[in-house]
């Protein structure tokens, strides 16, 4: 493939990935998208309500 090089190790085994980020950029973009929230998913989340609440909060003390 186009702009895609493997790295291999002593034995051909394949162990990372080059991507030529003129050609492919905007495609690694979603990847890494998708690997940063899978790797969030048992992150403990909040509401809507409760950023906004926290955001106000945090503008008032800093004034």
């Amino acid at each position: 493939m186009r702009g895609i090089q493997f790295v291999t190790d002593g034995l051909g085994k394949k162990t990372a990935v080059l991507i030529d980020l003129k050609e492919w950029g905007e495609l690694w973009e979603d990847f890494y998208d998708a690997l940063m929230s899978e790797s969030r998913k048992n992150e403990p989340t909040i509401s809507w309500e409760e950023l906004k609440a926290e955001t106000k909060r945090e503008e008032v003390i800093s004034g």
